[in-house]
């Protein structure tokens, strides 16, 4: 992957709502993530100063390969199913497959988006209320 690839990528997910983002291509793993402060570097891969994104880049085999649910809409991410009730999932939770793990309303439809494979919730990606994209990733999970 050369650099201008890189630095589109970061431009990418520094105008999105993003919060995190891994793309892996054949050896080489990169994870994006939005931070409060200057970006740190690793690797030595050269990011633009005024973006806030933290870069690493790494060795695929190195790391235990995280999968994401991403939404299948736009809408409005729910964590559960009413305001007063315990959200899905969290951090931590092991998930089968065809479990539900959050709503998305879409056009004053409640959609449950359920879970493809049995896995962990690593991180919750976005927050309660929030409004997401087309294939915007929602946990990171690691496959069971």
């Amino acid at each position: 992957m050369d650099l201008e690839k890189i630095e589109g990528l970061v431009k990418i997910i520094e105008d999105s709502s993003l919060n995190e983002f891994t793309y892996k291509d054949k050896d080489v793993k990169i994870t994006m993530s939005k931070l409060d402060h200057p970006p740190v570097v690793a690797a030595g891969v050269p990011v633009a100063a005024s973006a806030p994104v933290n870069t690493t880049v790494e060795k695929a085999e190195e790391e235990e390969e995280s999968l994401f649910i991403t939404s299948p809409i736009v809408g409005t991410f729910y964590s559960a199913a009413a305001p007063d009730v315990p959200a899905f999932v969290k951090v931590g939770d092991q998930v089968k497959a065809g479990q539900t793990v959050c709503i998305l309303e879409a056009m004053k439809l409640m959609n449950e988006i359920q879970s493809d494979y049995d896995c962990e919730i690593e991180a919750v990606l976005v927050s309660n209320e929030q409004k997401v994209e087309y294939g915007q990733p929602l946990f990171r999970v690691k496959r069971l």
